[in-house]
């Protein structure tokens, strides 16, 4: 395809950033789009392994403590998220279970809450709701220094991070540029990408097994950055 039948299927406005980078290099510009497009299939493969096995460490958590209900049971009446400060988890989690109706389980209503709803867990009102227990998924967290707190407020941050990189993708924003600028830079990719490692190696998952074939990220970010 030639790039003007390309740049009139994908707008001008979103190639105009490829071929800033690429030096009006039309060419190249296709290039660089395609392999954007190749790193955030691979991003967005780890971010859904990730997510997966977040969800299932809280449900393992909070299934030991408040039963095989527990989300179901925690947004009724004297459940844990039946206060003024989880009321949008509350809402969140009876908009779910009404949406499911004669079709609910508890697996079936897992699925409903989308990644913010688990990063979530960790900001200060639903943690404290929870019983302060939430970081024992994360059983090889650093421990906290006088210079760093690794407590709930920074899980909360580094998840913030995932979702925003989950979001830019899902939204087809680039990932393979410096961040605000068109400059061929995959630093922002790389870095979200060891996050992702580092927070499945503070759950004790051995990474390298679990995205055995999945994971060719550092491949495509220098293939990208040697463009």
């Amino acid at each position: 395809m030639n790039f003007f039948d390309f740049e009139r299927i994908m707008s001008p406005s979103r190639m105009n950033r490829y071929l800033a980078a690429c030096g009006n290099n039309s060419k190249k510009a296709m290039t660089l789009y395609r392999k954007n497009l190749h790193l955030s299939q691979e991003l967005f493969t780890l971010i859904s392994c990730f997510e997966v096995a977040f969800r299932n460490s809280i449900d393992r958590q909070y299934t030991s403590q408040y039963g095989n209900d527990w989300l179901r049971d925690n947004a009724s009446a004297g459940g844990i998220f039946d206060n003024s400060t989880c009321r949008r988890a509350k809402e969140i989690i009876n908009k779910a279970h009404i949406k499911l109706a004669n079709n609910y389980s508890h697996t079936k209503l897992l699925a409903e809450m989308d990644f913010g709803f688990w990063r979530y867990l960790f900001a200060q009102p639903q943690f404290y709701a929870g019983g302060q227990t939430l970081l024992r998924i994360f059983p090889s967290k650093p421990t906290s220094t006088s210079t760093v707190q690794y407590n709930h407020t920074f899980v909360f941050h580094q998840l913030e991070q995932i979702n925003t990189l989950r979001n830019r993708i899902a939204h087809h924003e680039p990932v393979c540029f410096l961040q605000g600028n068109p400059v061929i830079k995959t630093i922002y990719a790389r870095q979200q990408y060891n996050l992702l490692l580092q927070l499945f190696q503070w759950m004790n998952i051995d990474e390298l097994s679990l995205l055995y074939g999945l994971d060719h990220i550092t491949t495509i970010c220098n293939e990208i950055d040697s463009l």
